[in-house]
């Protein structure tokens, strides 16, 4: 059965392309995702995914321009700073007082004018806001990943956000949407941040590409190419307190959100989760605000 693919709110995206979410994955989910005992950031050392599939990201988007109140700028994406991609920051003024600034990775494959609508939010609280978009998106260069190379696009634009003139990085925060959510919780187990606000994040890449298998582009026998994608398989790896958001009309927290939770405890790091009135889109608003509070919690 054909299905429209999940937007990221109305507007936020053009032209999503219909999936066949329910198609027969070719691997096992394990009943348990197993815990990875390395740091994360050690493990990304060590490891290079194997592509087997080389394409654009799976949602089609017209090229980027500058939406209202944004600044377009380059930044250098990937590990090596080898693939130039756009991003959008709010416009403010450097001063000797130093701005708290937020990482914001949006929902989707896709980067749209609808996703740095919501971002208003943040800059009327009086952060900085950066929002990303990744590689092989909206017509950009490299090839999509299903979130392991995005999230090293993640992690470089985390480098330009806190080298901006005039940005505290003793208040430098992360948060996004559900696909923007999962890269919210690897890039916070790569490095730290002050604070990480995931909303609708998947923590096992096993569920996601069980429901859009059509999406895999590694080997799916090969079990480290899932671990690698799985923040539940790092729990002990984040490095900073985070708060985990969920509409209460949406797929619900389950057994692998629990198992991730207890596993950041363990370590010692503060970790909650709430659910907020909403769909899995419409909650977004409501949990950018409920991120602002925790942020100024540290501010």
């Amino acid at each position: 059965m054909k299905i429209t693919r999940r937007t990221i709110l109305a507007g936020l995206t053009v032209g999503a392309a219909s999936k066949n979410a329910f198609a027969a994955p070719s691997f096992v989910t394990p009943d348990i995702p197993p815990l990875d005992p390395r740091d994360y950031a050690e493990a990304r050392r060590h490891f290079s995914t194997g592509l087997i599939k080389h394409h654009p990201a799976p949602e089609t988007a017209p090229p980027l321009g500058t939406p209202p109140g944004a600044v377009r700028i380059t930044y250098p994406g990937g590990p090596d700073g080898s693939i130039p991609l756009i991003a959008w920051h709010s416009q403010y003024e450097p001063s000797q007082k130093l701005k708290p600034a937020v990482l914001f990775l949006h929902g989707g494959n896709a980067t749209g004018d609808g996703h740095w609508a919501l971002m208003k939010a943040y800059w009327e609280a009086g952060f900085v806001v950066l929002l990303p978009s990744f590689r092989a998106e909206n017509g950009q260069p490299g090839n999509y990943s299903g979130f392991y190379d995005e999230t090293a696009d993640a992690l470089a634009a985390a480098t330009y956000l806190e080298n901006m003139p005039g940005i505290d990085r003793n208040r430098f925060f992360i948060a996004g949407h559900s696909n923007g959510g999962t890269l919210t919780l690897l890039a916070a187990m790569t490095r730290k941040f002050r604070a990480a606000a995931p909303i609708s994040a998947g923590v096992s890449a096993w569920r996601y590409f069980g429901r859009y298998s059509d999406e895999i582009c590694f080997d799916p026998e090969n079990q480290d190419e899932f671990i690698m994608r799985s923040s539940v398989c790092f729990g002990k790896s984040l490095k900073c307190p985070a708060f985990l958001f969920r509409g209460n009309q949406e797929q619900p927290f389950d057994q692998d959100h629990q198992l991730l939770i207890d596993r950041v405890r363990e370590a010692g790091i503060s970790i909650d989760r709430k659910l907020l009135p909403g769909t899995h889109n419409g909650v977004v608003p409501g949990a950018i605000g409920e991120s602002i509070k925790f942020f100024n919690q540290f501010t």
